[in-house]
């Protein structure tokens, strides 16, 4: 006679060992019993259940189960694996699924082409796609790393966690684990914009006026903000206040650079910036870095021009408007040009400012035209009429 209490102690190693349900467990015991008796005896109604306390097993129908034989046994055991296969990928989805966002270490286990494969612990493989690698990292197996939990799905019996290095939460997930004040609620990351490997831009609020938001993520002699460059290999982090006015925070977001004026259009969110000759390459940045990433965080279109061109492209605007306006198709194109707006003769302009060629066209098209053009062809015919009848006049001589 089978000792049923000894079922139950090894029902419960399993789950303890495998970290899941020890309930789910043992009702896939019951399916998976019930299933193999049924295809035994070829009947589709088998009801079996196990005493949660005794481990005494119960069936509608009158079996012995240790008269069932190796076959059965066989098959309950390999349904059983399963369910403990299907339990633990549901316990590893789900422990991941909450971590989504935040950080995890492990260790460069592989390379699958471009793809770096990591072991996370317990046999667990986190995937960094070619995508979310920064391009000026290198990774060597056996190396330490820390990425973003992208995402986690369940592909077959397995769970696959997609990591990240490039993603600008990464940043975020590295202030909350750096500056408490962040973790706690007190500041508040309110944008951030990334180049991965070169250059970010994070824009900070305080909901505590005694509490200084760039200082706190900065840290004293800038330790904070220090292991957080160290993590992200050098790359440049640009901490700025946010601000509701977006001419302040413009001016904010082009930090280091010195704003010396800010024209916005609200209508087209685009905002002219105007700086110091010696301001303006800080300003623009290395490849346009600084302010390409000051117009992703604010949302506005930012141009950025020193004084004297700003002087030059309202006088070459002036030009061409004047040439317009007197029909001068080629000074009015040579004036769209010079103000960076440039369009061939006879051509179009989209935005209905264009070089002159365009609005000539259009004058042409109503009627209102260059007059200028036909006394020119008649001038022409004119002159090839004349020294048609001075050779004829020859001729007669």
């Amino acid at each position: 006679m089978p000792n049923y209490a000894d079922i139950l102690r090894y029902i419960d190693s399993i789950a303890r060992d495998k970290e899941i349900d020890k309930e789910s467990l043992i009702v896939g015991i019951e399916q998976a019993m019930a299933q193999a008796l049924a295809k035994k005896y070829g009947v589709d109604d088998v009801e079996l259940t196990i005493d949660r306390e005794t481990g005494e097993i119960d069936c509608n129908y009158d079996v012995s189960m240790e008269e069932q034989g190796r076959i059965f046994a066989m098959s309950v055991k390999q349904a059983i694996i399963s369910r403990v296969r299907e339990a633990e990928r549901d316990v590893i989805f789900n422990e991941f699924e909450q971590k989504q966002g935040e950080i995890q270490s492990g260790t460069v286990q592989r390379f699958e082409g471009d793809t770096v494969i990591v072991n996370l612990g317990r046999n667990i493989e986190g995937i960094l796609p070619r995508a979310e690698k920064v391009r000026s990292e290198s990774y060597n197996v056996g190396e330490r790393i820390r990425a973003l939990i992208l995402e986690v799905k369940k592909v077959g019996p397995r769970v696959k966690v997609i990591l990240s290095r490039a993603h600008r939460d990464l940043v975020r997930a590295l202030f909350e684990l750096e500056v408490p004040e962040i973790a706690d609620g007190t500041i508040q990351i309110r944008r951030i914009e990334r180049e991965p490997g070169y250059r970010t831009k994070l824009a900070v609020d305080s909901t505590d006026s005694k509490v200084d938001c760039v200082g706190a993520c900065v840290g004293v002699r800038g330790t904070r903000i220090k292991s957080i460059i160290d993590e992200l290999n050098g790359e440049r982090i640009d901490i700025i206040r946010w601000n509701d006015d977006p001419q302040t925070l413009i001016a904010n977001a082009l930090k280091p650079a010195e704003i010396a004026h800010i024209e916005l259009d609200p209508a087209s969110r685009k905002a002219l910036v105007l700086v110091n000759e010696d301001q303006q390459s800080l300003a623009i940045g290395r490849k346009g870095q600084n302010v390409r990433l000051a117009s992703k965080l604010t949302g506005w279109d930012i141009d950025i021009m020193t004084q004297a061109e700003l002087a030059r492209s309202v006088e070459a605007e002036d030009q061409a408007v004047r040439a317009q306006q007197t029909g001068d198709a080629a000074t009015a194109a040579t004036a769209a040009t010079a103000a960076g707006n440039p369009a061939p003769a006879g051509g179009s302009a989209s935005d209905g400012d264009g070089g002159a060629g365009a609005a000539g066209a259009a004058r042409q098209a109503d009627g209102t035209g260059d007059a200028g053009a036909t006394p020119a062809t008649d001038q022409g015919d004119n002159d090839d009429g004349e020294a048609a009848r001075q050779q004829s006049q020859g001729n007669a001589g």
